[in-house]
């Protein structure tokens, strides 16, 4: 009696499966579009947008974008020499030791003449570049780069190269459809799609004194070796440079940054043209606002930054800003956070000028800003490296907004050095400032070549790291 109760339970329960079944099932077998609401439902039809996965589709053809830009983005190779040092007495007995270092990245081609875009870091302390294109090696001269924006311009000799078509950054959406095109993992012509999910991103990330960072961010896949890559739009522009990731891994996470390519038109122009760029400074600090910081100082406006500190005869100064001022637009755009600010100066050049509406005791004021270079004029500067033969090593002054940021009088920066040259063996690394030698004060080139040149026993330079300590390093000679 059992089984034939357990029988009929089955039978039943396989009629109305099959029942449901066929009331899900269109006439020609498609599937119902669930996203309909119930009859009894209050909310109206028309009301509930249908979502499929064609919906999450853009209309553009990633093809013909993917055709335009893979042909422009090459694949670098670097080798350093990398020397292990112990830091201490052992070092004046012993030869450091030694080893080769390799590192990847990609490159764009900005010009059909062999000028090529990257990461700063992708070649950084690189002995040699090597850039693969079409297959083909070339050795890579370094034109320049710019450590507070994390770019660089290098050249191969090779004519006809297929110059990458440049959009503007200005013109790019947050929910922009994108795509990333480099060389993740060596894996060269590699292509990610995405969208912008955000603009104006300040990570924190580049270590450089003037750092800019005003990144766009995206969710296209972006992995160790896409440094230096092109972020393209779905017409195949070149809208950023891929830069970083956003990871507890190494790897991709869910987000990728890049500099926005008007900054990069800027800075790829300046060092083929100068061999320097022309940065453009404000002469003044400052912070975003948020609620308890507007609380504090009695505004209501969360959107504008907060000038915090203004140096004497900068350009912010000048204007007749003060600290404490909230400002709010510049030429007409609402400035709503720091990196909105630093893009738009970084697009500029010394002596344009910028008109600035400002917040001051609840009153709106509006002033001129001509922006001024690191020595606080509007000319163009050229870079002057001095080099020094019987140190075997370059110098150059310390600029005027660079001593006003560490707080020094004087000062020469280490450029660069040859391997078992004097100053190699000194151990002073590169980047670092000398304020003074033997306690006098240091501020041509020439004039501490000439000093050391001539200097006997007992010694001592004293001067300022790339993180800003002051460090003392004791001589005999």
């Amino acid at each position: 009696m059992n089984k034939l109760k357990m029988i009929a339970l089955a039978t039943v329960s396989g009629m109305v499966g099959a029942l449901i079944i066929n009331q899900l099932q269109s006439p020609k077998g498609r599937s119902v579009d669930m996203s309909q609401p119930e009859a009894e439902s209050k909310i109206p039809v028309s009301k509930i947008s249908k979502v499929s996965y064609s919906s999450m589709i853009p209309n553009e053809d990633f093809v013909e974008a993917s055709k335009k830009s893979t042909g422009s983005v090459v694949f670098i190779q670097t080798l350093s020499e990398v020397e292990y040092r112990s830091g201490g007495w052992m070092d004046w007995f012993f030869e450091p030791r030694s080893s080769q270092r390799i590192g990847s990245g990609s490159g764009v081609v900005f010009s059909n003449d062999g000028y090529i875009v990257t990461n700063n870091h992708v070649i950084m302390d690189a002995d040699e570049i090597t850039v693969i294109a079409g297959k083909k090696s070339f050795k890579a001269e370094l034109i320049g780069r710019d450590p507070s924006s994390d770019l660089a311009v290098i050249k191969i000799e090779k004519g006809g190269l297929p110059a990458i078509e440049k959009g503007d950054s200005e013109l790019v959406s947050v929910g922009e459809w994108v795509l990333a095109v480099g060389n993740p993992f060596n894996l060269t012509s590699t292509v990610t799609a995405g969208i912008v999910s955000a603009k104006g991103r300040n990570i924190n990330i580049l270590k450089d004194k003037f750092p800019i960072e005003s990144f766009i961010q995206t969710d296209a896949a972006i992995n160790p070796g896409n440094s230096g890559g092109a972020l393209v739009n779905s017409n195949g522009q070149l809208i950023g440079i891929n830069t970083a990731i956003l990871s507890r891994t190494g790897s991709y996470a869910g987000y990728g940054f890049a500099i926005p390519v008007n900054i990069v038109k800027k800075v790829f122009n300046d060092l083929v043209k100068y061999g320097e760029v022309q940065k453009a400074f404000a002469g003044a600090d400052f912070i975003d606002i948020d609620s308890e910081l507007a609380k504090r100082i009695g505004i209501q406006d969360l959107d504008g930054i907060l000038i915090t500190d203004v140096k004497e005869n900068g350009a912010i100064e000048k204007a007749g800003l003060e600290k404490r001022d909230v400002i709010r637009k510049i030429n007409g755009h609402q400035i709503n956070n720091k990196a909105t600010l630093e893009e738009l100066i970084a697009k500029s050049y010394p002596g344009e000028k910028l008109t600035v509406i400002a917040e001051r005791d609840n009153k709106m004021i509006t002033r001129e800003v001509v922006l001024t270079n690191r020595e606080g004029t509007t000319s163009i500067i050229m870079r002057n490296i001095y080099y020094a033969e019987d140190l075997d090593a370059s110098f150059e002054s310390v600029s005027k907004v660079e001593k006003d940021l560490l707080g020094i009088e004087s000062g020469i920066k280490v450029i660069d050095f040859k391997s078992n040259g004097f100053f190699y063996n000194l151990g002073i690394p590169k980047g670092f400032i000398i304020t003074r030698i033997n306690n006098k004060e240091i501020n041509k080139p020439e004039e501490f070549s000439k000093i050391l040149k001539n200097i006997r026993g007992r010694f001592d330079i004293i001067g300022i790291d790339e993180s800003g300590r002051k460090v003392y390093y004791p001589f005999r000679r």
